[in-house]
């Protein structure tokens, strides 16, 4: 009966130390909880302000004019891609630049005229033209393309 006593006793012992084991894993594990909550909101926290940082970065640079003006030299695409981007949010410096590229890209379609020589100087001319226009735009400043700036900027006032 003793070696019962003794074994329960210990059987006893086992059990409440093990319950003491599980209670201080338990409270453990609830602190590691609290931390890790506490950490996913500082986390979220952050992502926020940085995606928020995000957005203020490129609003700035889709109403800047002057990316719409360079964007729009770069092709007929370019120009598609100014415009789409001008049309959300117009500036006057983008809508400029818009409408000069225009006139040089139709002026440039002149010169697929079937006469080579006067073919070969519209394309001299509209290359000049166009990288005068370029750096205008690179400058910052409205500067009309030589003789038919103001005359596109008239003709294509809806742009």
């Amino acid at each position: 009966m003793s070696d019962e006593k003794n074994l329960s006793d210990d059987l006893e012992d086992m059990i409440g130390s093990a319950k003491d084991g599980a209670k201080k894993a338990a409270d453990k594990a609830g602190e590691f909880a609290d931390d890790a909550k506490e950490k996913a909101k500082e986390f979220a926290s952050e992502a926020k302000e940085a995606a928020s940082e995000f957005a203020e970065d490129a609003k700035e640079v889709l109403s800047d004019g002057k990316n719409v003006a360079i964007i729009a030299h770069m092709t007929l695409i370019g120009w598609v891609i100014a415009l789409v981007m001008n049309s959300g949010n117009k500036t006057e410096y983008g809508s400029y630049y818009i409408r000069q590229m225009l006139g040089l890209l139709l002026l440039g379609c002149l010169s697929f005229i079937p006469i080579p020589l006067v073919s070969f100087i519209i394309l001299i001319v509209v290359v000049i033209l166009w990288v005068m226009s370029l750096i205008g735009a690179l400058g910052g400043t409205k500067k009309p393309v030589f003789m038919l700036g103001e005359q596109f900027q008239d003709w294509f006032k809806s742009f």
